[in-house]
């Protein structure tokens, strides 16, 4: 985490995962409930999320690396669910890719360097 202004994209990109991880997390949260194991491992993926976005907003460089392999596991998984699916979660991960080690944001996840 560093001094240096956070850019605007990091900002939303943060936000979003913060919000699909709640709300992925509120709307299952039964499933999770009902003693099956499966249920339990996605919700710990949208708390995940959650976690991501978080830290993203602080500035933790190993943020921006989870949240790219986050959305790389979404295209796999989307794969095997058709073309379709599969070419939105790779143009939402390259986006967020893009974002996250832009220029800009390089400068925003590099470490402070203290005297």
């Amino acid at each position: 985490m560093n001094g240096s202004k956070r850019p605007l994209s990091v900002t939303v990109i943060a936000l979003v995962y913060i919000a699909v991880g709640a709300i992925g997390f509120a709307y299952h949260w039964n499933e999770a409930l009902a003693a099956r194991w499966d249920g339990v491992g996605i919700e710990a993926i949208r708390l995940l999320a959650i976690v991501c976005g978080v830290f993203l907003l602080r500035g933790h460089n190993w943020a921006r690396w989870v949240a790219v392999a986050w959305m790389a596991f979404h295209v796999v998984v989307g794969a095997l669910h058709g073309v379709g699916q599969f070419a939105v979660h790779a143009l939402f991960c390259a986006v967020i890719a893009w974002c996250v080690f832009s220029p800009a944001s390089a400068r925003f996840f590099r470490p402070r360097v203290t005297a």
